[in-house]
């Protein structure tokens, strides 16, 4: 095995870690101070992968968590945003540059990162988000998910106080 740093091109969980390396680095040096900074959490790459010729994955940040992927996933990246399609729907990305990793594509999902408790629910709620946005619109599993849990409550029912729990 060389010392040589891993080719970002070639590998998806190393362009992800590669790119959790620039956040920590702004995370360490302009973030942490920052009201938007949640301590409980770290920086990290989740479920990188080859998508489309190109990388997705997710970044979690204490300050954010993010689809991310590099800009280069579309031919046409001149403007502010770009539109990718996936398995779930089009995604709008917004364009950035980040450290010696370049232009960036990224699609917000969560900001600030106050609603978790620690790294293993922010993890969870990644590793879930990805597991979605690779689910085809309209496979079996998605038009399952969609369809509601309970039947719709019947007005009616709920006046006359029929639906509440009765106790003896």
């Amino acid at each position: 095995m060389t010392g040589s740093a891993p080719n970002p091109e070639a590998d998806a969980a190393a362009w992800g870690e590669l790119l959790a390396e620039g956040y920590r680095e702004i995370g360490d040096r302009a973030m942490r101070d920052l009201p938007i900074y949640n301590d409980a959490l770290g920086v990290e790459a989740v479920g990188f992968r080859r998508f489309n010729g190109s990388f997705v994955g997710i970044m979690v940040t204490p300050w954010f968590m993010n689809v991310v992927m590099p800009a280069s996933a579309a031919p046409e990246t001149s403007g502010t945003s770009l539109r990718i399609r996936f398995p779930a729907g089009d995604i709008e990305f917004t364009l950035g540059e980040v450290g010696q990793m370049g232009r960036i594509a990224s699609c917000s999902l969560f900001s600030p990162m106050f609603e978790f408790v620690d790294m293993g629910a922010a993890r969870a709620t990644a590793e879930a988000a990805l597991v979605e946005l690779m689910l085809p619109a309209d496979s079996e599993e998605a038009v399952r998910r969609r369809e509601p849990a309970t039947t719709p409550i019947d007005r009616r029912n709920f006046l006359r106080g029929s639906l509440t729990e009765r106790r003896e």
